[in-house]
């Protein structure tokens, strides 16, 4: 029997009827997309960009070399070579003995001002005495032969006729012969004498004693120093300055020195040059004097700075810009897109920039840093080179 009713066929079909079958609801189909096509496609996206990015960049092409550049002004330029010397008494003397033997007493010490002719040491001077007494002994037997054969001579010829004229001669003769032992005999005499002074070592000029090496009981011999002496009122710096540069320092020149552990800067100049280069070391003499006199301790050490050059219109570079090759300098200007060597001359120098006295011409631009460039090499200008 059917049933009808106001629902829907539908409804009907989902009416349950006691002892009959329930119907179920039909499942629907779901559509499941793999995983895996996510990545390829972000993949492939990124790919794109990479190759986009590529082209546009091109890493593959030759690109211009970046360089910085510095036109070329002439402007004031003071040439320095700046040195390390030490304190040093302008007058000094190392004192030594001038006679073996062992010290006896010392007298001065470090420290120490004396005056010309004060005695420093004494060296024990026993033997010595003896040589003197023995001296003056032989002196006096001289004297009194002497004394004899010229009583001698008077008596003879007092005699007159009585005496032979032979016999007054020999007489003569042998009065002549004891004055000349005289002199001999004085001679050694005075010889003991000095030689009994050297073991007194005096100084042989006025100062202080800077550095002593003697010891009482030390036996001491005329390679031996004993004492240092120096005049602290005028005090010098010592340096050396290496051969390279020895013909561009001169007496006159000034110098700003400054001394260890001072802040102060003083003035001075260059008050002698060695005549002569040092073969061992390869280096010049060069004293320094101050304008204005200082109290410092000997050996203190001293920077220097020597003017050797000075002038208000010059040509510099940095000391990179220059390309030396078997003594010939070159640099490298700008040429538009390209660089061109160029040869110049440079005065050598121990500084940072160097000196050009030919070779450039004011408005060019110098390429700062040469390394690795070749003549005719594509560039790039630094956006922060100052290039008008």
């Amino acid at each position: 029997m059917d049933v009808r009713t106001g629902g829907s066929l539908k409804n009907a079909e989902q009416m349950s009827l006691p002892g009959s079958p329930v119907a179920m609801p039909k499942a629907e189909a779901v559509k499941v997309v793999p995983p895996h096509r996510d990545w390829w496609w972000g993949g492939a996206i990124l790919a794109v960009v990479i190759v986009m990015a590529a082209l546009y960049i091109q890493p593959w092409a030759e690109k211009p070399t970046v360089v910085v550049v510095e036109e070329v002004v002439p402007g004031p330029l003071t040439r320095l070579l700046a040195v390390n010397g030490k304190v040093a008494a302008l007058h000094s003397v190392d004192v030594r003995s001038t006679v073996n033997g062992r010290l006896q007493a010392i007298i001065a010490n470090v420290g120490d001002t004396v005056m010309q002719g004060d005695v420093l040491a004494r060296i024990e001077s026993a033997q010595q005495q003896a040589v003197v007494r023995q001296a003056l002994a032989g002196l006096d037997a001289g004297l009194v032969a002497l004394a004899q054969a010229e009583a001698s001579v008077a008596r003879d010829r007092a005699l007159g006729a009585n005496v032979s004229r032979a016999a007054l001669e020999d007489a003569e003769r042998a009065a002549q012969t004891a004055a000349q032992e005289v002199g001999r005999l004085t001679a050694l005499f005075d010889q003991a004498q000095i030689a009994l002074e050297y073991h007194t070592v005096t100084a042989p000029i006025a100062g202080t004693v800077v550095a002593s090496e003697a010891d009482v009981g030390q036996t001491v011999d005329p390679a031996t120093v004993l004492f240092t002496l120096a005049d602290l009122g005028q005090l010098i710096v010592e340096t050396d300055v290496d051969e390279a540069y020895a013909v561009q320092i001169a007496v006159g020149q000034p110098v700003v020195l400054q001394i260890v552990g001072e802040a102060e800067m003083r003035t001075g100049k260059v008050s002698f040059v060695a005549p002569r280069v040092n073969e061992a070391s390869g280096a010049l003499a060069v004293k320094l004097a101050f304008d204005r006199a200082i109290t410092a301790p000997v050996g203190l050490t001293v920077t220097a700075n020597i003017t050797v050059d000075s002038q208000d219109a010059a040509i510099s570079i940095p000391r990179a810009a220059v390309v030396s090759v078997g003594g010939e300098d070159s640099v490298f200007v700008l040429a538009g897109p390209v660089v061109q060597q160029r040869d110049v001359l440079v005065v050598p120098w121990p500084a940072a920039r160097l000196m050009v006295s030919s070779g450039l011409a004011v408005g060019e631009k110098v390429i700062v840093d040469a390394t690795g460039l070749v003549d005719g090499q594509s560039v790039t200008v630094d956006a922060t080179s100052a290039v008008d």
